[in-house]
């Protein structure tokens, strides 16, 4: 007895996926449309290694010509920078929710305000009512871009609402204008923003810390731990500039902690290789060797050799981050939107 073939299926012909063909002539992008706010992290290290060499010319007794010079250049640079962003955000309002959605995103406009409040740092020993102005506009635009952060992470999943150590940047960041208080004598709003971050930089350093004991950041994000060191060197700054001593020298020691932390483990904090997130590297530094200069004494002079380090290290990182910017494999790197 012969057995029934079985009966074949016939054969199903699927049509391979159709992608539209390339643009010729290729599309042209729009001058700055794809401008990369993960440029301001290490714009930000350079503002403040130039004040830290200012700082640390001072207390040297050393003329700082040479300084000032390098610091109106790096103002110019911040400043096309900052108009290069004014650009894209002019074009579509819309895309500054579009690149905060994203971690360098963040990072980056937090930093550009940051920046401009370090701006006005550089600016007060020529102009005191320009700082001011400057320094003002600065803190508005820090505060609109922390509420607009603050919406985004509400509307997120419990599962995707994690701290991380660029929230130092985005609400504890209002400190770098406490620094430019100081210096316009302005003590009573440098106080005020002293004694409301410093409540948040702890809550984050305590949620970081105990990140840190239940699990391994992935290696990519690691550079971000350096992030903490600069709430430190910041409170210290301004707290010896209000006369506190007692709170200046205490984040000293609490920064020479972490510092120490980063430098043990440097290894495993830059396992994954260079990346724009290693212009996290370059404020903290800076903000440390400032803060460590103010104090004077023995302390001031652990803080112009870390300066000296800093001036090693940072200019490198930001050069082949604004590199990056040049070629726009930043942009295509950190994600950022297009206008």
């Amino acid at each position: 007895m012969t057995e029934t073939p079985p009966k074949l299926r016939p054969r199903v012909h699927v049509r391979p996926k159709a992608f539209p063909p390339p643009e010729f002539p290729p599309r042209k992008v729009k001058l700055f449309a794809k401008m990369p706010p993960a440029v301001f992290p290490v714009l930000l290290g350079l503002l403040g290694l130039g004040l830290a060499l200012r700082r640390g010319f001072g207390f040297l007794g050393v003329q700082a010509g040479g300084v000032e010079a390098a610091l109106g250049a790096i103002l110019a640079l911040f400043g096309f920078a900052l108009i290069a962003l004014g650009v894209k955000i002019a074009r579509r309002p819309s895309v500054v929710i579009e690149d905060m959605r994203v971690l360098p995103g963040r990072a980056g406009f937090a930093t550009a305000s940051m920046g401009i409040m370090a701006s006005a740092a550089v600016l007060a020993p020529y102009s005191a009512p320009l700082a001011t102005a400057v320094l003002w506009l600065g803190l508005a635009l820090h505060s609109g871009l922390a509420l607009l952060w603050l919406r985004f992470w509400f509307q997120m999943s419990p599962e995707a609402r994690g701290i991380n150590p660029a929230w130092h940047l985005s609400f504890v960041g209002f400190i770098v204008g406490a620094v430019s208080a100081v210096v316009l004598g302005l003590d009573a709003l440098a106080q005020g923003i002293l004694l409301a971050t410093m409540p948040i930089a702890a809550a984050i350093w305590g949620v970081s810390l105990a990140q840190l004991i239940s699990r391994i950041p992935p290696a990519p994000l690691r550079p971000l731990l350096a992030i903490h060191l600069a709430p430190a060197a910041l409170f210290a700054t301004v707290a010896q500039g209000l006369g506190q001593e007692v709170l200046a020298y205490s984040f000293a020691g609490y920064g020479a902690v972490i510092l120490l932390a980063l430098l043990v483990s440097a290894r495993w904090v830059t396992v994954s290789g260079f990346s724009p997130l290693w212009g996290s590297f370059t404020f903290p530094l800076t903000a440390y060797a400032s803060a460590l200069i103010s104090l004077g004494g023995g302390w001031g002079n652990a803080g112009v050799l870390l300066m000296i380090a800093a001036l090693g290290v940072v200019p490198v990182i930001a050069y082949r981050v604004l590199k990056m910017w040049a070629s726009g494999a930043l942009a295509a790197k950190t994600n950022a939107a297009e206008a």
